[in-house]
């Protein structure tokens, strides 16, 4: 099993960065629960998101979540990883556009397994749509 397969395997997951309304992380966090997963809120300026509880920090959550999701600015995601090892979060997706080469060597550093450039919601089960996509990334010769 590679690291995309054993991050989708945590039922138990984080979305930092969420927005209150939309965005990617929005899609994540709806589409991760219909899938059954245990998804947790993060944005330090948000007190809802969806209508539900959402916590400022990694540090607020009832319980350590088995990966995070980052979908946060590059800058702000080594920060992220510092917490996951702080708080001992086994796996860090670091969603396209929210990697930085700081974060990624982090993790590598802290022995945290990190999967960057790629769409958590390609490997997440049932993929539906996402099939899809990871489809044509497959042919593209890019998954």
């Amino acid at each position: 099993m590679g690291l995309k397969e054993e991050f989708v395997a945590e039922k138990s997951l984080a979305i930092v960065g969420v927005s209150r309304t939309r965005g990617f992380g929005n899609l994540a966090l709806k589409e991760l629960r219909a899938k059954g997963y245990e998804v947790f809120p993060v944005n330090a300026k948000a007190e809802t998101v969806e209508g539900e509880r959402c916590f400022k920090s990694l540090d607020e959550l009832p319980k350590t979540v088995g990966g995070v999701i980052t979908v946060v600015p590059p800058a702000q995601t080594e920060k992220v990883v510092e917490d996951c090892v702080r708080l001992g979060i086994k796996r860090v997706w670091m969603q396209q556009g929210s990697e930085s080469p700081a974060a990624i060597k982090l993790c590598e550093e802290k022995g945290i397994p990190a999967v960057h450039g790629a769409c958590v919601m390609m490997y997440a089960q049932p993929a539906g749509f996402h099939k899809f996509h990871a489809f044509v990334w497959k042919l593209l010769g890019k998954l």
